[in-house]
């Protein structure tokens, strides 16, 4: 079930993918085609113009001609013979039309300005829809970059399983009670900066992420599971205000926390006798410092558990202990599962990684 699903998530991602190309596609057809259509309309245009400036030429030498002839009849007949033909009004052109010129090949200078400020020089007409074309392509281009780059950008990639972003919520609720370090160390690795991924990772590994889970062999119920009564032990450490419940996701993250934490510093309880009992951590023992800080040293006190004397730090020492650690919490877990776990501790920030992929395919379907 978890590979159709995982395989489903793929496919889902890829058809979303294949849409934005389609629809990029469709947008540089349309722009295309636009660009086309702009074209033909600016030619129409200008033909149009170029027609219209021809007839209104021709229709002012017609005139002009008629005109010549009617004064070379008058001229004839003897008609004013002191009138000039220069002293005759010339007709004007119509509206939108093209200024007549005179006979020395030149418009008068009021005639000029009144044709600039009609219609303007037709270079600089020309120019503009040079120019208007122009800022078109490059539009369309910049768009089609962008699109393109959009794609790049949010193109989905792995990814953890949905519930994982619910969790971390959630811890950082559960976090906030100070109540989850061990006493008396004072160890808080689970709730840590750059630690407290290990909550989410168990989470997803023994309950996949479902706080309703509840398993009939083992008993053990939550979110972390747990056993109800050890729960409950734990859950009176941490002062709740309100009584423990096992299926909620808080209460559970919490109690896990203060047992990962117990289970690494280790815990001082009163004993029957009213002595104090110690129990040991996985601190406690100079092997174990060893392999997760590279030095056996130990910090040891009267009454407290013994601990490392330098921090785990490091990604190795980390994984090792997080495998301890998991091996604790899930009594009876084999070395693989703990080695699972330490993987995805260790790429909590890698999805993509072959190990972790392999992984999540081995999961059953996520509660939520």
């Amino acid at each position: 079930m978890t590979n159709e699903r995982f395989e489903n998530f793929i496919d889902d991602n890829d058809e979303w993918f294949s849409d934005i190309e389609l629809r990029a596609i469709d947008l540089e057809k349309e722009l295309s085609e636009w660009r086309e259509s702009r074209a033909r309309e600016l030619a129409a245009s200008a033909q149009r113009r170029e027609h219209e400036h021809d007839t209104a030429e021709a229709a002012y030498l017609r005139e002009r001609e008629r005109e010549r002839e009617r004064e070379r009849v008058e001229t004839g007949h003897g008609r004013n013979p002191g009138r000039t033909s220069a002293a005759r009004p010339r007709p004007r052109p119509a509206a939108g039309h093209a200024w007549p010129v005179t006979d020395n090949g030149r418009r008068p200078a009021k005639d000029r300005t009144r044709a600039l400020v009609d219609r303007g020089r037709r270079t600089a007409r020309q120019r503009r829809s040079r120019g208007g074309r122009k800022i078109a392509i490059a539009s369309a281009a910049g768009l089609i970059v962008l699109i393109a780059g959009g794609m790049i950008v949010f193109r989905h990639g792995p990814s953890w399983p949905p519930g994982v972003a619910t969790v971390k919520s959630e811890i950082a609720a559960a976090c906030q009670n100070p109540n989850v370090v061990s006493e008396p160390s004072q160890v808080n690795f689970a709730c840590g900066q750059d630690t407290s991924q290990i909550l989410w990772v168990f989470a997803l590994m023994t309950s996949n992420d479902n706080p309703g889970y509840a398993d009939p062999k083992t008993g053990r119920k939550g979110l972390e599971p747990i056993a109800p009564a050890q729960g409950g032990q734990i859950a009176w450490s941490l002062n709740l205000h309100h009584p423990y419940n096992p299926f909620n996701a808080i209460d559970s993250l919490q109690v896990a926390a203060r047992a990962v934490n117990n289970i690494i510093g280790g815990a001082t309880l009163t004993g029957a006798n009213g002595s104090p009992a110690v129990q040991p951590g996985l601190e406690s023992k100079p092997a174990n410092c060893a392999r997760y800080t590279g030095s056996s040293a130990m910090i040891t006190h009267a009454g407290f558990p013994s601990l490392c004397a330098s921090p785990v730090i490091s990604r190795a020492g980390q994984a090792a202990l997080v495998a301890d650690v998991y091996q604790q919490w899930m009594v009876g877990a084999t070395a693989v599962a703990a080695q699972d776990v330490s993987v995805m501790f260790q790429n909590a920030g890698n999805p993509g990684d072959p190990q972790v992929q392999a992984i999540l395919k081995s999961l059953p379907n996520p509660g939520r």
